[in-house]
C-alpha cells in the first residue's frame, strides 16, 4: 500500500476490566483522536464481562465517529467452544478481523475476508509475510521482539522477492506493556491457590495485572491470568523517526482509563512540538527491542 500521513491505532484491552469501566472506556476512545480501534478480548475466554452483541455494538458506536474498527480474536484456542465462538465472531461480523491465531486466519479465508496479521501469528521472514498475503492479510503487526532492523529486513526482502511496492500495512506497537507469551495455565489463579477451572474471576481484582519483581526489586514480569506480559513498558516514543520509516500505523496498548493523554504526547513529538525525553521513564519504560538489545534494556 502506498505511504501516506502515519495513523495511530488503540490496541485491544489486554486486561479484565469489568463491564461498567470497559464501556465508559470506550465511550471515550470514540471521542478521541485515534484513527484505528481494535476492539475484542484477546487473553482468556473467561472473560465475559461483554458479549459478542456488545462488542458489536461498541463497534457501530465508535465506527460512527469516523475510525477504522478491527475485532480481535482470542489468541490460544483450547477448547472446541472457543473455536465455535471465534467462528460465531467472525461469521456475525463485516468489521475488519485481527486474527491472532492460525484459526482465525483460516476461518477469514473461508469468507474470503480481509484480516490484520498479529504479532501472536510470529511472522518472522518475507516468506511467512507472502504466505498470509495470499491468504487475505491487509496489515500485519511484527513480532514484538523484532528490532527495526530485523522488520525493514523483512519489508525490503518482501518487495525484492514478490512486489516493488508494498502491498500490506506495517503496523508497530509503541507504547504498553508486551504481551510476551501464553500459557494453558492460568498464573494469576494459580498465585491465588485457585485451580483455573475455578478461578472466579479473579483478574478483576487486577485491572492492571500482577507485577513480578526480582529479588532486587526489578520489574521482570506483569503476570495477567495466563498471558505474561514485559515488566517494564515499550516505549518507542525517542524512536518516532525511525518508526516512521518501517511503519504505517503505530500502536498505543491502553494502560489507563485516559488513553487519549498518551496519544496527544506520541502526536506531539511526531509533530515537533514536544521534545520526547520528558515522556521517557527509565524505571518504566524501555525501547531495547527495537534496538536489537534485551527488550528489559533501553538506549
Amino acid at each position: 500500500m502506498s505511504k501516506s500521513a502515519i495513523k495511530f491505532s488503540l490496541g485491544p484491552i489486554l486486561y479484565y476490566w469489568d463491564r461498567q469501566k470497559t464501556i465508559e472506556f470506550y465511550d471515550t476512545v470514540a471521542q478521541s483522536d485515534f484513527d484505528i480501534v481494535y476492539l475484542g478480548e484477546t487473553v482468556c475466554s473467561k472473560r465475559r464481562e461483554l458479549t459478542l452483541k456488545d462488542w458489536l455494538a461498541l463497534s457501530e458506536h465508535i465506527s460512527a465517529q469516523g475510525k477504522q474498527v478491527v475485532l480481535s480474536t482470542l489468541t490460544l484456542l483450547e477448547a472446541a467452544s472457543e473455536y465455535k465462538a471465534l467462528s460465531k465472531l467472525i461469521n456475525s461480523s463485516d468489521y475488519l478481523i485481527e486474527a491472532n491465531d492460525m484459526a482465525a486466519v483460516h476461518l477469514c479465508q473461508q469468507r474470503g475476508l480481509p484480516f490484520v496479521a498479529g504479532a501472536a501469528l510470529n511472522l518472522f521472514n518475507h516468506q511467512a509475510l507472502h504466505q498470509l498475503f495470499s491468504l487475505g492479510m491487509v496489515r500485519w503487526n511484527p513480532p514484538l521482539e523484532l528490532s527495526r532492523q530485523v522488520i525493514n529486513e523483512c519489508l525490503s526482502n518482501y518487495r525484492k522477492n514478490y512486489h516493488p511496492a508494498a502491498v500490506f500495512d506495517t503496523e508497530v506497537f509503541v507504547y504498553g506493556h508486551m504481551p510476551l507469551a501464553y500459557s494453558a495455565r492460568c498464573f494469576t489463579a494459580r498465585s491465588e491457590d485457585r485451580p483455573k477451572d475455578d478461578c472466579q474471576r479473579i483478574c478483576l481484582n487486577y485491572p492492571a495485572g500482577k507485577t513480578i519483581r526480582s529479588q532486587e526489586g526489578q520489574k521482570l514480569f506483569v503476570m495477567n491470568g495466563i498471558q505474561t506480559m514485559s515488566g517494564l513498558k515499550q516505549n518507542l516514543i525517542k524512536d518516532l523517526t525511525s518508526v516512521q520509516k518501517v511503519a504505517d500505523v503505530i500502536r498505543l496498548s491502553p494502560e489507563q482509563f485516559d488513553i487519549q493523554k498518551d496519544l496527544i504526547k506520541f502526536r506531539s513529538v511526531l509533530s515537533g512540538e514536544q521534545a520526547a525525553e520528558q515522556f521517557f521513564n527509565a524505571e518504566n519504560d524501555s525501547n531495547g527491542y527495537w534496538h536489537r538489545i534485551s527488550g528489559i534494556h533501553s538506549v
